[in-house]
């Protein structure tokens, strides 16, 4: 009896998680037709991204400068113990530029703007006021959903890059005053260091995690239901998904880079 109550449990689920996906793919392809045929609201999108990236930006630097001087400490101590304390520079330079400024600020970002695009969506359905603008005549797709994606795709490669840019500050800072390596060195190994295939690398990562985020928060806060408490149970669900997608996705594509791009 229990293993047949599991069983249907189970497929039921299924079947819910595929229904769930299909009804996705499909509010994307919406979203997508709108973005082709030029249905654009530039004012709106422009809003979004000063809104998105002030969410962001100040989390985004101090987790960006405590990584570089926490990677730069702990490099250097473990370099030091093989007489190569010269290349902490080139490791958190590297480390960070492939890997850890892409991955951090995408997490933070789903965690502020992609938790308050949720929100935002998500009250607006629960009050009716996407049914409204149906009722004026006006898409939500294309007055609510496209502004905030198309931001999502155009604010976070920026992020990554200040946040890059500012974790190396960190390293630099503790590289010199407490490594005691020269300044005009330090500048000149993180520069050598990084190749074009290592920036790249990296910061293509970006727009992938955008388009994640900004698929996942809006497509939950458009179909959120349940009143006040809807919005924040379709809120948390998100964050955690968009953070699932970043983190596998993050996966496959360094897996992919490294075949092709070494």
């Amino acid at each position: 009896m229990k293993k047949r109550i599991f069983l249907k449990h189970f497929f039921q689920s299924i079947v819910a998680g595929v229904a769930g996906l299909g009804n996705a793919l499909y509010f994307l392809g919406n979203v997508l037709g709108q973005i082709l045929r030029g249905k654009i609201r530039f004012s709106e999108v422009i809003k979004q991204i000063h809104e998105q990236g002030m969410q962001s930006v100040v989390v985004i630097a101090l987790t960006s400068i405590a990584s570089g001087v926490v990677l730069t400490l702990q490099g250097y101590v473990m370099l030091d113990r093989f007489g190569a304390k010269e290349k902490v520079a080139a490791l958190v330079a590297l480390s960070l530029v492939r890997e850890l400024s892409p991955v951090f600020s995408a997490l933070i970002f789903s965690g502020k703007a992609g938790a308050r695009l949720t929100a935002e969506l998500g009250a607006m359905n629960v009050n009716n006021q996407i049914v409204a603008t149906k009722v004026m005549g006006v898409d939500p797709i294309e007055f609510l959903v496209v502004p905030r994606m198309l931001a999502c795709f155009l604010v976070l490669p920026i992020l990554v890059v200040m946040s890059e840019i500012i974790g190396i500050a960190g390293g630099y800072l503790v590289g010199v005053f407490e490594a005691n390596i020269p300044g005009s060195f330090y500048i000149s190994q993180t520069l050598q260091s990084i190749d074009y295939v290592d920036f790249f690398s990296g910061f293509i990562k970006t727009f992938f995690f955008a388009f994640l985020i900004g698929w996942t928060c809006c497509y939950q806060g458009f179909v959120t239901k349940g009143g006040s408490l809807g919005v924040g149970r379709y809120t948390t669900k998100a964050v955690a998904l968009a953070y699932i997608l970043v983190v596998v996705s993050n996966t496959i594509l360094t897996k992919i880079i490294l075949t092709f791009w070494g």
